[in-house]
């Protein structure tokens, strides 16, 4: 075996692991070495392997009665990652300003990858309201934060996020105008792309150089986006993401701002 085929291999391991580690969730929180195989798509020899030196770190854990979790060593990380991505506090004022006015969930929406994951939320004051978990990886060809983060995206970027949706690279040309309309307007509107009956409006909160590093969303039953609401909407939501752009979405404590 080369040198360069050794490195791909490890390459290929620490993806699967990485993979294998993203199939524990809240709703599915323990499994079993033949589901996770099941699940996967792996052969049961590599699923095995791949457990047993996530345990060696800590990272996934075996209880006496088969069922595998996650371990204690993600704490850490978990930790970590609450760390990272605690904002200022006049970021989540004015994401629960926007919030109470609108009366909707406002989440705010940073891309990894082909997705988009939930990095801050206020939830709505209504019953019936749109909530998304903190954390959760969505994808990137759907939704107007989605068109928001897309916004100056290169073809080849856009044609990775299209394959990734139902539709395939037929997606692109729609994704791409889309993304530049956004773009353009600085804001984005959604209904029932990702779930029917949800309905989002999004707009963008940029660095000092003007580049879109995340997006800031109000969502909710799309009975409630319609109108001179929408409308409202709209503008609330283009100025909160202003003030969040001119915050900075660093904490305080980290001496240099995430919008630098």
């Amino acid at each position: 075996m080369t040198e360069g085929e050794h490195d791909e291999n490890g390459v290929r391991s620490v993806l699967r692991a990485i993979d294998l580690l993203g199939l524990f969730t809240e709703d599915r929180r323990a499994w079993t070495v033949r589901e996770l195989t099941s699940a996967s798509g792996l052969p049961k020899t590599t699923v095995i392997r791949l457990v047993a030196t996530c345990e060696q770190r800590g990272m996934l854990w075996s209880g006496e009665d088969g069922m595998i979790t996650v371990g204690p060593g993600l704490l850490r990380w978990a930790r970590l990652a609450h760390t990272a991505w605690d904002l200022p506090g006049p970021v989540l004022e004015a994401m629960a300003t926007l919030s109470t006015r609108c009366g909707e969930t406002v989440n705010l929406y940073v891309r990894s990858t082909v997705h988009r994951v939930c990095v801050a939320q206020h939830e709505g004051p209504r019953t019936i309201r749109h909530v998304v978990p903190v954390g959760d990886e969505l994808p990137l060809w759907s939704g107007a934060a989605s068109k928001v983060l897309l916004a100056g995206a290169e073809d080849e970027f856009l044609r990775r996020v299209s394959a990734t949706s139902p539709h395939g690279e037929d997606l692109v040309g729609e994704l791409s105008r889309q993304a530049r309309q956004a773009g353009e307007d600085g804001y984005s509107v959604s209904h029932g792309e990702r779930e029917i009956g949800a309905s989002s409006v999004a707009a963008a909160v940029r660095d000092r150089e003007g580049k879109v590093v995340a997006a800031l969303a109000l969502a909710g039953p799309t009975t409630r986006f319609s109108g001179e609401h929408l409308r409202d909407f709209v503008d609330a939501t283009v100025n909160a993401a202003r003030r969040v752009s001119s915050i900075g979405l660093a904490p305080a404590s980290s001496g240099e701002g995430r919008l630098a």
